[in-house]
């Protein structure tokens, strides 16, 4: 019992000491909403931040698709002629695969009032 407890106490401190001193995403976000959280898997929001497995979203309202220099977007979203206002946010959350076919996005949000607080975050967020 004495060397389990030695062992687990031995791993926290490991744990805290090799623990990353950069902020994480949950902590780089302030202000977002819940409905972010599935977001910030892929996708960062803060300016001159690299992006992630998705692209970095500072700014993302108004700019037109695909057009984050440096990130490596589907054909399909390329050719998709989108502009990111309110509306075509709104649409391409509600289902990305049926508003962009062949986009390599994955994750839907049908609950209309957790998209509403993403494009509203992501409106904030991206203004600073």
């Amino acid at each position: 019992m004495k060397l389990q407890i030695s062992l687990l106490a031995g791993a926290a401190v490991a744990a805290a000491v090799l623990a990353p001193t950069t902020p994480t995403a949950a902590q780089s976000a302030p202000g977002a909403p819940p409905a972010f959280n599935a977001c910030r898997a892929c996708h960062t929001v803060q300016k001159d931040a690299k992006s992630g497995i998705g692209p970095n979203l500072h700014g993302v309202v108004g700019r037109p698709a695909a057009s984050l220099p440096g990130f490596n977007y589907s054909p399909a979203l390329k050719a998709s002629k989108l502009r990111w206002d309110e509306k075509t946010l709104d649409e391409y959350l509600t289902n990305p695969g049926k508003k962009v076919p062949g986009t390599r996005m994955p994750i839907s949000t049908p609950d209309p009032a957790k998209r509403a607080a993403i494009i509203a975050y992501l409106k904030s967020a991206g203004a600073k």
